[in-house]
């Protein structure tokens, strides 16, 4: 398969076909024997880089974020000769600190690195603290954030370099929701996963706020199936965790994961 039939698979969108485009450059450049990856990936960005490579055969490949839990993440493709433990990742982590009494949130953080010129593709997932915070950036990038980037809106921060080893992620937590819907629509669960009215979840859907697995989705009567993941801005992220099957009363058993 050639390039644009790979391309005509597995794109859904014009902006996918040039995300994916570039991605197959870097994979040549693997299979010439050179290391690639690609910059930081949305989660819909990973699906669908994923897709081109089910396509392409499953070539050698892996995902990171610097952490686990990570949400955005570079896409490396290896050489036949390159284990996985040799890989170098592209990124670095670096924490940003200010003083206790003062109060930024993920976008006043975001806001103040993407005020230095950057494009949103070099900056990987911001883990925010009371304090302080650890933001991942392509390795290039960190010599001049350590040197400018020393404030966020009008608090003063003080940058500076740590290990991918020393990223200490917020503790997330989670509330399991277990309720019934008359079927199994997004705006139905969204409706029960956040507590909401169910035409209050239907105007957010409609309104283009809500996600179904990192993708954006205006159809209220969208299927969901186990597994899925919906996000709502505003409100947070919700996993269908469960999808059982029908109460006394004719309806769907679900089991949510909200974060809180």
């Amino acid at each position: 398969m050639n390039k644009t039939e790979l391309l005509n698979r597995a794109a859904q969108t014009a902006g996918e076909r040039t995300l994916l485009a570039r991605a197959l450059d870097r994979l040549e450049q693997a299979q010439r024997g050179v290391p690639a990856c690609t910059a930081f990936l949305s989660g819909a960005e990973q699906e669908a880089v994923e897709r081109l490579l089910s396509a392409a055969g499953r070539p050698r490949h892996l995902f990171s974020g610097g952490f686990p839990d990570a949400e955005r993440k570079v896409c490396a493709f290896l050489p036949d000769w390159q284990e996985e433990d040799g890989w170098e990742p592209p990124f670095t982590a670096l924490r940003c600190r200010w003083r206790a009494g003062e109060s930024l949130t993920h976008r006043d953080l975001l806001g103040a690195v993407l005020g230095q010129g950057l494009e949103r593709e070099k900056v990987g997932d911001i883990l925010v603290r009371p304090d302080s915070c650890d933001l991942l950036v392509m390795r290039e990038l960190a010599p001049y954030l350590l040197q400018n980037l020393d404030s966020a809106g009008r608090v003063r921060l003080k940058t500076e370099e740590i290990s991918l080893e020393g990223i200490e992620p917020p503790q997330v937590t989670g509330k399991t929701v277990r309720d019934t819907v008359s079927t199994p629509r997004l705006d139905a669960v969204l409706s029960s996963g956040f507590s909401i009215a169910r035409g209050k979840a239907a105007d957010l859907i409609s309104a283009g706020k809500v996600e179904l697995n990192h993708r954006p989705c205006v159809k209220p009567d969208r299927a969901v199936a186990q597994g899925d993941v919906i996000t709502c801005r505003g409100l947070g992220k919700c996993v269908l965790r469960e999808l059982g099957g029908l109460s006394k009363k004719g309806r769907t058993m679900l089991v949510l994961e909200r974060y809180l």
